[in-house]
């Protein structure tokens, strides 16, 4: 089932879902299913499954370093098919334009219509570690908003070479991201906007957000979106502060600000076990506020860990 769909069934009920990472190449699904087993008490109607783009490693071959392409997290779609087949829930799949060519997301898409898998992220992606900004793969997308089309052009039968005429074509619900603080390369809020729009436009079903913390921010996003004519749903996106080094990490990585309330709060914490409650209980009355005032879906970045997204969802569902 699409996740539109979930949201017109849940009938203004607000939904949990969450989002995890695949396990690194060598490790076993089961360390992933231990993660999503206490959180299925709560009746998420899909899961998110990340994705990541191609990495460099060096191979030493006699005293001469030797530069290898790989993947440290392979496998989304069969990781997918698997939660689906185990949980009986949806799962979403991110799909990247970085990394990746225009051919190989046709394949992935094609692979995701043959499991029954009928909802995709489709995001940008982060430049690789190498790079200061971020380049397109040659023979890939540059932006979201031409994932976005290529998707919609495949659920209308429209592939890269060919057009195929069928009964039984995919029709994709599409997520995309949104930034209540912009994206970081953005050089404001508004061009940002602007340019969620064109995805919308191109044909986007949904948008989830980047974490944030002071739920101001959220309510004046989608104020702002709604200005502008995007009327899909807007998923606010909640991520737990776990450690101490959030403090300093988070804001780097995604240019988003912290409030001052829960800084002081995590500066008196003695260790990392007490920053991860305070991290929960700041989660919570985020989330309490957020469910009181109707939002679709409370969507949880669990990183790959489950007990603070069990304590949290425990309180408000």
């Amino acid at each position: 089932m699409k996740v539109t769909d979930h949201i017109k069934k849940a009938e203004g009920k607000t939904l949990f879902s969450f989002e995890i990472i695949p396990p690194v190449k060598g490790r076993n699904i089961k360390e992933l299913y231990d993660n999503i087993d206490p959180l299925m008490e709560f009746k998420p109607p899909f899961i998110d499954v990340t994705t990541s783009r191609e990495e460099y490693v060096y191979i030493n071959k006699e005293g001469l370093l030797d530069k290898k392409i790989t993947r440290m997290r392979p496998g989304t779609v069969g990781i997918c098919s698997s939660i689906q087949h185990k949980y009986q829930v949806d799962t979403v799949p991110h799909l990247l334009c970085g990394g990746f060519t225009k051919e190989e997301t046709e394949y992935v898409l094609v692979d995701c219509h043959y499991l029954g898998i009928d909802n995709v992220m489709a995001l940008r992606g982060d430049a690789r570690k190498e790079e200061k900004y971020f380049q397109p793969t040659k023979g890939g997308h540059g932006y979201a908003k031409g994932l976005v089309e290529q998707i919609r052009n495949l659920s209308e039968g429209k592939y890269l070479h060919e057009i195929i005429e069928s009964d039984n074509h995919a029709d994709f619900c599409i997520g995309v991201a949104g930034y209540p603080e912009k994206h970081l390369e953005a050089p404001s809020l508004q061009s940002d906007l602007k340019r969620l729009k064109e995805k919308v436009d191109a044909g986007a079903n949904y948008v989830v957000t980047q974490m944030f913390f002071d739920n101001k921010k959220y309510f004046e996003f989608v104020d702002a979106a709604r200005n502008i004519g995007i009327d899909i749903p807007i998923i606010p996106g909640i991520k737990p502060i776990a450690v101490k080094r959030h403090l300093q990490l988070l804001p780097q990585v995604f240019r988003i600000d912290l409030p001052q309330d829960l800084i002081d709060a995590v500066d008196k914490c003695n260790d990392n076990k007490a920053v991860r409650q305070v991290g929960i209980e700041w989660a919570i009355q985020q989330s309490k506020e957020l469910k009181e005032a109707g939002v679709p879906v409370l969507h949880y970045y669990s990183m790959g860990k489950s007990d603070n997204i069990k304590a949290i969802a425990k309180e408000v569902f």
